[in-house]
């Protein structure tokens, strides 16, 4: 990494733990959030680190923890600024269900129009939905050079580089003009944990609150539930023959995969 001082904003939801219960609401629109025991989404946990770490190599500069979401959403705020975020943003939002990718990145791009952040760093995706595509989005709708699934970074001279994972084995080198967003995977690096030092100094670092005007969606979810399944066992009797004559036909009328 190279020498460049530089204000970098690095996006952190709350998503539900893998070990957590998920709970059907009863109407199927979501999950039951109160059941639910919610953590720091992974790959925003890798971001987070990589905009620490462009930080410490310049020994300058500040880092700046952004999280949309519901009041419990200022917790990975507090995780963020206990690890050494220098301090936050909590875009004040009920998320219940899905959001638009769109309108999700149109948040956030309004909340940065007066930041002039250099780097925004993203997960590569959120392990809740799943989408990947908020980071790209809000990048196209500040102006700023984009790139995804970012294994390595370099800084220095006004540009970022990029090692990228493509299909295969390949990697890819880009590098992006300054401001750039990028979207980070996981594995990247090694995340630290906060001390206890970090989290007490946590408790003293601003968190700015901003209540956004609800946007117009286009997409929503339908229905939420648990695949069901029908195994059953079937016992095939009769010669050899017979045997693999009806496992073939089974294969490619029922299971289909001949």
């Amino acid at each position: 990494m190279g020498f460049y001082t530089m204000k970098i904003a690095v996006l952190v939801k709350q998503v539900p733990g893998t070990e957590s219960p998920l709970p059907i609401q009863s109407n199927q629109n979501w999950v039951d959030e109160g059941a639910v025991a919610y953590v720091m989404n992974e790959s925003d946990n890798y971001a987070l680190e990589e905009a620490l770490q462009i930080r410490e190599a310049n020994d300058e500069g500040e880092v700046v923890a952004v999280s949309l979401g519901p009041d419990r959403s200022q917790k990975v705020i507090r995780e963020a600024l206990a690890k050494g975020a220098d301090r936050g943003i909590h875009i004040q939002l009920d998320t219940a269900g899905m959001i638009d990718p769109l309108v999700t990145a149109s948040y956030f791009a309004d909340t940065f129009k007066d930041e002039n952040f250099d780097l925004i760093f993203t997960g590569l995706q959120s392990d809740d939905l799943g989408m990947g595509q908020t980071g790209i989005i809000l990048g196209e709708l500040l102006g700023m050079s984009t790139a995804s699934m970012a294994m390595a970074t370099e800084v220095g001279g006004g540009k970022i580089k990029v090692k990228r994972e493509l299909e295969a084995g390949w990697f890819q080198w880009v590098s992006l003009s300054l401001p750039a967003s990028v979207s980070i995977q996981s594995g990247l690096n090694v995340p630290r944990y906060p001390s206890l030092k970090g989290i007490m100094g946590a408790k003293k670092k601003e968190i700015k609150v901003v209540t956004p005007s609800v946007a117009n969606q286009s997409q929503s979810v339908e229905k939420v539930y648990v695949p069901q399944s029908d195994k059953q066992t079937v016992m095939i009797e009769g010669s050899v023959e017979q045997i693999v004559g009806k496992l073939v036909e089974t294969f490619r009328n029922e299971i289909k995969v001949l």
